[in-house]
């Protein structure tokens, strides 16, 4: 199991220090461990003989070249929208239903966007991954020049993480892109946003759904979530000029709700406030599906750089919501019957 000490995390879990703005860390293994112990006083020799042991994994390359969002939406949506992922889904929220409670009150994020979160990335903290977390960052730092800046930096922050947590910098592990615990959290994420969320003066995103579910609420409502306010609305019937006309081909919405219902096009969702919003377009087999995204999508895509990740989020949430509240609500309704049954009979 991976403990981990809140000491150091406390004073710098919510703010933006200036090693989280500066991406500047070298891209090769000896200058890297120089501007280690230069910046944040680690021992070269510490930094480099970790590096050193550290290998190079292909199987982390090749992963990189061929991800999940690579796919079209009518490959990408078969991997999340599964009856067992719904289910477990359902079961998981009943399981932590008083913390997904106390995390959509301090937070304000729903329970079934946290619990998605969490079904999508590790199947509720079943599949957290199996590379060790400075094998899969220092072989992208170092062997993968498209997003090297990139993961140099995130290397920085985890043994900069690893230091504050007192982990063995070896034995944390995690997805081929380093990403850690139920939430799959980067190392610059679990420093900025991960929780002591059940009091107990640790932070542990390993094993601990509590401190998971906390964490994960956290970054949504860092990311502002606005709880009440849509996320996404199919339109079936939408014109193909206002396709073109509102396509976004972005991830921030750039158009405003406002505009879209002044041009003629007609959504359902209620929306409270006037914000920005898009519409995203989402391949399948044979045709296209057209979606309008409000504000709290474009919060998703904070989590996961991709419309596809966030509307996979967004479908799954509202599923295993249904199936959660027909597992409750079947529960209530087996109890009523019982105590008429045992009044009958009485």
């Amino acid at each position: 199991m991976v403990k981990t000490i809140v000491s150091f995390l406390v004073a710098s879990s919510l703010m933006a220090s200036p090693v989280f703005a500066e991406k500047k860390a070298p891209t090769n293994a000896k200058d890297f461990a120089v501007y280690m112990a230069k910046k944040h006083g680690f021992t070269q020799d510490y930094v480099a003989q970790a590096l050193e042991k550290a290998e190079k994994r292909q199987s982390i390359l090749d992963a990189m070249s061929r991800p999940a969002e690579g796919k079209d939406w009518y490959q990408y949506r078969p991997i999340f929208m599964t009856e067992k992922r719904i289910k477990q889904g359902a079961d998981f929220w009943k399981k932590y239903q008083a913390t997904l409670a106390k995390a959509e009150q301090k937070f304000q994020v729903p329970a079934e966007v946290i619990v998605a979160i969490i079904g999508v990335e590790t199947f509720y903290g079943k599949i957290q991954g199996s590379y060790p977390v400075i094998e899969a960052i220092s072989t992208l730092a170092f062997h993968y020049p498209k997003r090297a800046k990139f993961f140099a930096s995130e290397l920085e922050q985890y043994f900069i993480l690893a230091r504050e947590q007192v982990w063995s910098l070896d034995k944390p592990l995690g997805s081929y892109a380093g990403a850690m615990g139920m939430g799959q959290f980067i190392p610059s994420s679990y420093r900025h946003y991960a929780v002591d969320f059940d009091g107990d003066k640790a932070i542990d995103l390993f094993d601990n759904p509590v401190d998971a579910i906390g964490s994960v609420a956290n970054y949504f409502h860092k990311h502002k979530w606005i709880l009440g306010e849509p996320v996404a609305e199919f339109l079936p019937k939408l014109k193909l000029q206002h396709a073109k006309q509102f396509h976004n081909d972005q991830l921030k919405p750039k158009f405003s709700t406002r505009q879209l219902k002044a041009a003629g096009v007609k959504f359902d969702s209620r929306i409270t406030q006037d914000n920005k919003a898009g519409i995203y377009h989402f391949k399948q087999k044979n045709s296209v599906d057209h979606w309008i995204g409000f504000h709290n999508f474009y919060v998703i895509t904070r989590y996961n750089r991709s419309p596809m990740y966030a509307m996979a989020v967004h479908q799954l949430s509202q599923e295993i919501k249904k199936e959660y509240q027909a597992l409750t609500q079947g529960k209530a309704q087996k109890k009523v019957q019982k105590t008429v049954t045992k009044e009958v009979t009485e």
